[in-house]
Order: structure tokens, then C-alpha cells, then sequence
């Protein structure tokens, strides 16, 4: 018997991510009330280079779950924002690596605060537990799907 406790139309619902729809627009909200001027794809590759700055496209493109196309959008725009800089390889000319910029680098602690707080307000209320039980079983369905 399936492990499938959801009616079809919730499935859909559950399947597309409306909390996680709810929690970027949120937080692009957020950004915007404190004049922070990036998107929230610009601001989930940035939070990547925070974590290892000098990454290759390629590898942003596993970090964030975008195409090539998207990382090299994004890529164009940030660097247009002066947030970030390619380097060409010193390995691999071929391959451009992704560095942030002093401008970047000074918007993580901003940034990262109204993160912390937009999942703040989304968790408000819910028990540690649920959260917990919750973290795992998206884990469990990445882990059957990749």
C-alpha cells in the first residue's frame, strides 16, 4: 500500500511548495522594506559564495537547482549590481569562478538577519518537534528522488 496520505488535489499543493512560495515572497518583502536591493535568486547565490566563495557556474547551478542559463542571468545581474566578479580558472580557461565582491560580502550579515527572521515569523507557533519531523521527511524525499 502506498505511503500517500494526501488527497490528489493537496498532493499538487504539497508537490509545488506553497509554504516555500510564501516564505521567499516574504522574504523579498523583507528585503525590500530595508532597501536591500536584490532578488531572492540573486540572494540564494550569493548565500552559496558566503559559504565558498570562487565556485564555478557549474557548481552554482547544483547548489541553487537552476539550468545553466538561469546561473549565467544571474551571474550577469549581480556582477552588473557589482557583487560579484568572474575570474577565468588558472586550471581550466574554459571555466569561470564566481567571486564576491567587498559589496557583497557587506550585505551577508544584513541579509542573513532578515532571513533568520522571515523564517522567524514563518515558524512561529509551530512546536520543534513538527519542525524536526518536517526536516527530515523533505530529506527522506530529496534522498528517494536524487
Amino acid at each position: 500500500m502506498p505511503n500517500n496520505q494526501f488527497k490528489r488535489g493537496e498532493l499538487y499543493s504539497f508537490i509545488t511548495g506553497k509554504a516555500s512560495t510564501a516564505i521567499a515572497r516574504r522574504l523579498q518583502k523583507n528585503f525590500k522594506q530595508h532597501n536591500v536591493e536584490i532578488t531572492i535568486e540573486q540572494w540564494s547565490v550569493l548565500y552559496h559564495l558566503w559559504k565558498a566563495d570562487g565556485l564555478s557556474q557549474q557548481q552554482l547551478c547544483e547548489a541553487t537547482f537552476r539550468d545553466k542559463p538561469s546561473i549565467t542571468r544571474l551571474v550577469d545581474n549581480l556582477e552588473k549590481l557589482k557583487l560579484v566578479k568572474r575570474v577565468p580558472s588558472k586550471e581550466d580557461r574554459r571555466i569561470n569562478l564566481i567571486y564576491l565582491t567587498p559589496a557583497a560580502q557587506q550585505l551577508q550579515t544584513h541579509t542573513m538577519e532578515l532571513a533568520t527572521q522571515t523564517l522567524n515569523e514563518a515558524l512561529s507557533g509551530v512546536p520543534t518537534e513538527y519542525v524536526d519531523v518536517a526536516k527530515a521527511t523533505l530529506q527522506q524525499v530529496y534522498d528517494n528522488l536524487k
